[in-house]
C-alpha cells in the first residue's frame, strides 16, 4: 500500500511530465506539502515507492537537490533525452553532476503552472 507522501508526490510527477520539465526533490516535497527531509530521505523513499506502485509515472523528472544523478542509470539516460546537460567529471564514482537549464527546471515560487493546475 503507498503512502500518502508517495500518493502526493505522484500526483507532482503528474503536473511536471505536463510542463514537461524537471523539479529538486525540495521543490517537489513543498508542492506536496512536506520536507524532502535530511539528504532528501523522505522523497527518496516516495521516488521508491512510486517506482512500485506506478512504474509508469516518469519519477526520473525528480532530481537531487545538489543535482546529482546515479551514474550509467535509467534517470541519467531520460534526462539527457530531455536535453540536460550531463557533466564530464563525475562527482563521485558513483554520481554524476547535470546541469539544468532554467526553462526545463520548475519553479513554483515564481507563480510557474501548468496548464491544467491553472484553471
Amino acid at each position: 500500500m503507498s503512502s500518502t507522501r508517495a500518493e502526493e508526490v505522484a500526483e507532482v510527477l503528474w503536473e511536471l511530465k505536463r510542463a514537461d520539465k524537471v523539479a529538486k526533490y525540495s521543490a517537489i516535497a513543498q508542492r506536496a506539502g512536506f520536507s524532502a527531509g535530511v539528504n532528501g530521505r523522505a522523497m527518496h523513499t516516495c521516488i521508491k515507492t512510486i517506482r512500485r506502485d506506478w512504474p509508469h509515472l516518469q519519477w526520473w523528472r525528480a532530481i537531487s537537490d545538489d543535482e546529482t544523478v546515479d551514474k550509467d542509470s535509467e534517470q541519467i539516460e531520460r534526462l539527457a533525452e530531455l536535453g540536460i546537460a550531463i557533466e564530464d567529471d563525475a562527482s563521485s564514482d558513483d554520481q554524476v553532476k547535470i546541469e539544468v537549464q532554467d526553462e526545463l527546471l520548475m519553479d513554483w515560487t515564481r507563480g510557474e503552472e501548468t496548464p491544467d493546475s491553472a484553471e
